[in-house]
């Protein structure tokens, strides 16, 4: 038995034995190797189970997010409403004006608007320079009065005045308004009172300054009529003398269509002063001009 087998048998007994519990070391670590793969899949299980409820989490954000959202369009709109308020609290000039009761003006309300534009050009000795004594100013108009009616008060000897009148480029009685439709509205108003005076619209609309200089000097003017700045430029440039003036009316209380009156617009504002500074404020202090407020 022991020849059949050989002298190595016992090797071999040995190498089986060896060989089971190398198998059984090889089931052993099979376990071991599918440790790993259960808990993978275990992972993913529970992440495919935690996967539903963070997508439920996630559904019950936004609409927080959207309350926040409308919460603060509602805030944004009531700041814009807030803001709408406070704009709408602001008045205009024409608010201010239509509220108040329309009143005739005054000398005093002309040297005032004077001594404010000019209290920061002028010093303190030429401000005093430009105020005018009571004597420089004609009856004011109360608001009852035509043009055509305040003028025979102002003017009760026109006729006289209009006939010792024959210097040209030169007018007796200048009438001073806010605009060129104004002014056409204005000289119609005249026609109960000019009689046979001659009559020149000075505004600049469509009309340079040297053609109105030229119709100034074609023949004898008795009255004129125009927008500041046109009358300013004029007498500036020597077309327009005011040397023979005798009566200047401001047409003081007429209102626009926004309600405001002919100092209440800041342009025509700076160019009556400017014009009443040149020469005109002079010859009122001299007593050769006088000033009516219509």
């Amino acid at each position: 038995m022991g020849d059949d087998l050989g002298d190595e048998w016992w090797q071999h007994g040995g190498n089986s034995d060896a060989s089971e519990q190398e198998e059984g070391t090889e089931e052993k670590k099979q376990p071991a190797e599918e440790q790993p793969t259960r808990s993978k899949t275990a992972k993913k299980r529970k992440s495919v189970e935690d996967k539903p409820a963070k997508a439920k989490k996630k559904k019950k954000n936004p609409p927080q997010k959207e309350c926040f959202v409308a919460q603060e369009k509602k805030e944004d709109e009531g700041e814009k409403a807030t803001k709408k308020k406070r704009k709408r609290k602001k008045k205009t000039i024409t608010d201010v004006l239509s509220s108040s009761e329309p009143q005739p003006g005054c000398p005093a309300d002309l040297q005032n608007v004077t001594v404010q534009y000019f209290s920061d050009k002028r010093s303190v000795i030429e401000l005093e320079e430009l105020k005018l004594k009571d004597s420089s100013f004609l009856t004011c108009n109360d608001l009852t009065h035509s043009l055509s009616s305040y003028l025979k008060e102002i003017c009760p000897k026109w006729a006289k005045i209009q006939k010792q009148h024959t210097e040209k480029a030169s007018v007796v009685l200048l009438i001073v308004c806010s605009s060129a439709l104004r002014t056409i509205e204005l000289i119609k108003q005249l026609t109960t009172f000019k009689g046979d005076a001659k009559v020149l619209k000075l505004f600049a609309k469509h009309i340079k300054v040297e053609e109105q200089a030229k119709l100034l000097q074609k023949g004898v003017t008795h009255v004129g009529v125009g927008t500041p700045g046109r009358l300013h430029s004029l007498i500036k440039s020597d077309g327009l003398s005011v040397g023979p003036l005798c009566y200047l009316v401001l047409d003081w209380n007429w209102r626009d269509q926004k309600r405001r009156r002919m100092v209440d617009i800041p342009e025509v504002k700076v160019d009556l002063l400017n014009m009443l500074e040149a020469g005109i404020l002079k010859g009122c202090r001299d007593g050769k001009i006088k000033i009516g407020l219509f």
